[in-house]
């Protein structure tokens, strides 16, 4: 028998572990996608949508060679959000991506993993100023944006998520000095 083999990578910081996605991460995901916070990547949607949301960040993998992680805690390997390198057909550049779930704001989490992921992209992907799509009104997003360096560069109208500001990364040889 012949297969496609998928390496996803682990990386790790002093809090977090962001790590492929599980099964058992869909219920986790499924709670943030039915609450109100999922207005910031377009929902609320329905729960049961996690599973296969979650096999699309898998095949991200696959058709990519990258993708987003599920962020972990460290110690409890609790699912906390996702982030990492995405780059849907219809998007204008590559992006770092980002969402926390639902107890996981507030603490630093977002950006702890978007700068490592932000890492890895430029030294893996050899990536150079990606964005990051923001839906307007989403203020705590633009506020980790302005905390993670980017600058307004714009805006993009989605077909699936309407007006989004593009925040544009630093450049590789500044991040990485």
């Amino acid at each position: 028998m012949t297969g496609t083999t998928l390496h996803i990578p682990t990386l790790t910081t002093e809090r977090l572990t962001l790590r492929a996605p599980r099964a058992e991460d869909a219920a986790a995901y499924g709670a943030f996608l039915e609450s109100p916070r999922a207005a910031g990547v377009g929902g609320p949607y329905k729960a049961t949508d996690a599973f296969d949301r979650m096999c699309g960040t898998v095949g991200h993998w696959h058709l990519r060679g990258y993708g987003r992680w599920i962020i972990a805690d460290r110690e409890t390997d609790t699912a906390l959000g996702i982030c990492g390198p995405y780059f849907p057909e219809t998007w204008p550049a590559p992006e770092l991506a980002w969402t926390v779930f639902g107890g996981a704001e507030g603490r630093g989490i977002a950006r702890e993993a978007v700068t490592v992921a932000r890492r890895w992209a430029y030294e893996t992907l050899g990536w150079d100023r990606p964005i990051s799509l923001i839906i307007d009104g989403n203020t705590r997003s633009f506020a980790l944006a302005e905390r993670l360096g980017c600058q307004r560069d714009g805006t993009y109208d989605s077909p699936y998520y309407g007006a989004m500001q593009v925040w544009r990364h630093p450049a590789r040889a500044e991040v990485l000095a």
